[in-house]
Protein backbone atom coordinates (compact mmCIF):
# COMPACT_ATOMS: atom_id res chain seq x y z
CA UNK A 1 0.00 0.00 0.00
CA UNK A 2 1.16 3.44 -0.92
CA UNK A 3 2.04 5.87 1.90
CA UNK A 4 -0.27 8.89 2.06
CA UNK A 5 0.92 12.44 2.38
CA UNK A 6 -0.24 13.95 5.64
CA UNK A 7 -0.66 17.56 6.53
CA UNK A 8 -0.36 18.22 10.26
CA UNK A 9 -2.27 20.95 12.05
CA UNK A 10 -0.74 23.39 14.47
CA UNK A 11 -2.23 24.71 17.70
CA UNK A 12 -2.40 28.22 16.20
CA UNK A 13 -4.73 26.99 13.47
CA UNK A 14 -7.22 25.84 16.09
CA UNK A 15 -7.25 29.04 18.10
CA UNK A 16 -9.30 32.02 17.05
CA UNK A 17 -7.30 35.16 16.44
CA UNK A 18 -8.18 37.53 19.25
CA UNK A 19 -9.37 40.94 18.11
CA UNK A 20 -6.66 43.48 18.62
CA UNK A 21 -7.71 46.02 21.18
CA UNK A 22 -6.94 49.57 20.34
CA UNK A 23 -5.36 51.56 23.10
CA UNK A 24 -8.10 53.94 24.13
CA UNK A 25 -7.07 57.31 25.32
CA UNK A 26 -8.53 57.44 28.80
CA UNK A 27 -9.92 60.81 29.78
CA UNK A 28 -8.28 61.94 32.99
CA UNK A 29 -10.63 63.94 35.16
CA UNK A 30 -10.87 65.58 38.55
CA UNK A 31 -13.09 67.93 40.51
CA UNK A 32 -12.89 71.13 42.48
CA UNK A 33 -14.19 70.53 46.00
CA UNK A 34 -16.51 72.83 47.93
CA UNK A 35 -13.45 73.95 49.93
CA UNK A 36 -11.44 75.06 46.88
CA UNK A 37 -9.17 72.06 46.43
CA UNK A 38 -8.21 70.49 43.12
CA UNK A 39 -9.08 66.85 43.75
CA UNK A 40 -7.31 64.17 41.70
CA UNK A 41 -8.67 60.61 41.99
CA UNK A 42 -6.01 57.95 42.55
CA UNK A 43 -6.55 56.51 39.03
CA UNK A 44 -5.79 59.90 37.51
CA UNK A 45 -2.63 60.32 39.58
CA UNK A 46 -1.43 56.84 38.56
CA UNK A 47 -1.80 57.65 34.86
CA UNK A 48 -0.04 61.00 35.20
CA UNK A 49 3.19 59.18 36.15
CA UNK A 50 3.78 61.52 39.08
CA UNK A 51 4.87 60.54 42.59
CA UNK A 52 2.27 62.43 44.66
CA UNK A 53 4.30 62.37 47.88
CA UNK A 54 7.25 64.23 46.36
CA UNK A 55 5.66 66.08 43.44
CA UNK A 56 5.85 69.89 43.40
CA UNK A 57 4.09 72.02 40.82
CA UNK A 58 4.16 75.57 39.62
CA UNK A 59 0.59 76.58 38.86
CA UNK A 60 -0.32 79.18 36.27
CA UNK A 61 -3.16 80.40 34.11
CA UNK A 62 -3.27 82.15 30.79
CA UNK A 63 -2.12 85.76 31.07
CA UNK A 64 -4.65 88.52 30.38
CA UNK A 65 -7.74 86.50 31.25
CA UNK A 66 -10.19 87.66 33.91
CA UNK A 67 -11.79 84.31 34.60
CA UNK A 68 -9.92 81.02 34.86
CA UNK A 69 -10.85 78.59 32.09
CA UNK A 70 -7.80 76.39 32.48
CA UNK A 71 -4.94 75.92 34.92
CA UNK A 72 -1.44 74.79 33.99
CA UNK A 73 0.57 72.52 36.31
CA UNK A 74 4.28 72.38 35.59
CA UNK A 75 6.26 69.80 37.59
CA UNK A 76 9.34 71.16 39.34
CA UNK A 77 12.22 68.97 40.53
CA UNK A 78 13.02 70.98 43.65
CA UNK A 79 10.33 72.59 45.75
CA UNK A 80 10.66 76.32 46.22
CA UNK A 81 8.57 79.05 47.73
CA UNK A 82 6.33 79.30 44.65
CA UNK A 83 5.52 75.60 44.34
CA UNK A 84 2.44 73.68 45.41
CA UNK A 85 2.51 70.14 46.77
CA UNK A 86 -0.10 67.41 46.60
CA UNK A 87 -1.77 66.32 49.82
CA UNK A 88 -3.41 62.97 50.36
CA UNK A 89 -7.15 62.90 50.89
CA UNK A 90 -9.39 59.86 51.26
CA UNK A 91 -9.04 58.02 47.98
CA UNK A 92 -7.01 60.53 46.04
CA UNK A 93 -4.82 63.60 46.23
CA UNK A 94 -5.53 67.32 46.26
CA UNK A 95 -3.89 70.71 45.88
CA UNK A 96 -5.49 73.48 47.99
CA UNK A 97 -6.10 76.62 45.89
CA UNK A 98 -9.13 78.23 47.54
CA UNK A 99 -8.05 81.90 47.45
CA UNK A 100 -6.56 81.73 43.97
CA UNK A 101 -9.72 80.17 42.52
CA UNK A 102 -12.03 82.53 44.39
CA UNK A 103 -10.11 85.66 43.36
CA UNK A 104 -10.16 84.58 39.71
CA UNK A 105 -13.88 84.00 39.24
CA UNK A 106 -14.35 80.32 40.14
CA UNK A 107 -17.20 80.16 42.67
CA UNK A 108 -16.71 76.60 43.90
CA UNK A 109 -18.95 77.01 46.96
CA UNK A 110 -22.17 77.35 44.94
CA UNK A 111 -21.38 75.22 41.90
CA UNK A 112 -19.62 71.97 41.20
CA UNK A 113 -16.71 72.18 38.79
CA UNK A 114 -14.92 69.36 37.03
CA UNK A 115 -11.76 69.43 34.96
CA UNK A 116 -10.03 67.27 32.39
CA UNK A 117 -6.28 66.77 32.48
CA UNK A 118 -4.35 66.96 29.22
CA UNK A 119 -0.58 66.90 28.79
CA UNK A 120 1.16 69.86 27.15
CA UNK A 121 4.73 70.94 26.55
CA UNK A 122 6.12 74.01 28.25
CA UNK A 123 9.63 74.68 27.06
CA UNK A 124 11.55 71.47 27.61
CA UNK A 125 9.27 70.07 30.33
CA UNK A 126 5.95 68.29 30.08
CA UNK A 127 3.15 69.84 32.10
CA UNK A 128 -0.55 69.30 32.56
CA UNK A 129 -3.42 71.49 31.44
CA UNK A 130 -6.54 71.34 33.60
CA UNK A 131 -9.48 72.53 31.52
CA UNK A 132 -12.22 73.62 33.88
CA UNK A 133 -15.58 72.65 32.48
CA UNK A 134 -18.74 74.69 32.68
CA UNK A 135 -20.27 74.89 36.06
CA UNK A 136 -23.23 72.76 36.94
CA UNK A 137 -25.26 74.02 39.89
CA UNK A 138 -25.36 71.67 42.83
CA UNK A 139 -28.56 69.64 42.74
CA UNK A 140 -31.20 70.43 45.33
CA UNK A 141 -31.60 68.00 48.17
CA UNK A 142 -34.46 65.69 47.28
CA UNK A 143 -34.19 63.18 50.10
CA UNK A 144 -36.66 62.52 52.86
CA UNK A 145 -37.45 65.44 55.13
CA UNK A 146 -36.00 64.79 58.57
CA UNK A 147 -37.29 65.69 61.99
CA UNK A 148 -40.81 66.34 63.19
CA UNK A 149 -43.53 66.98 60.71
CA UNK A 150 -44.58 70.59 60.41
CA UNK A 151 -48.10 71.40 61.54
CA UNK A 152 -50.30 72.84 58.86
CA UNK A 153 -52.04 76.00 60.06
CA UNK A 154 -55.39 76.45 58.38
CA UNK A 155 -56.55 79.97 57.65
CA UNK A 156 -59.65 80.93 59.65
CA UNK A 157 -62.51 82.10 57.51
Amino acid sequence: MKEKELRFFSVEENSKPSPKKEAKEVELTGTISAFGKLVFPSKTVEQLDVNPETASFKIATQAGKRKIKSLFLIPVAEGGSDTFKMEQTGRGYCIPLALILQNNGVDFSKSKFTFTVKPFEYGDTNGFELQIEDQAPKPEYTGKPRGRKKKVVEAAE
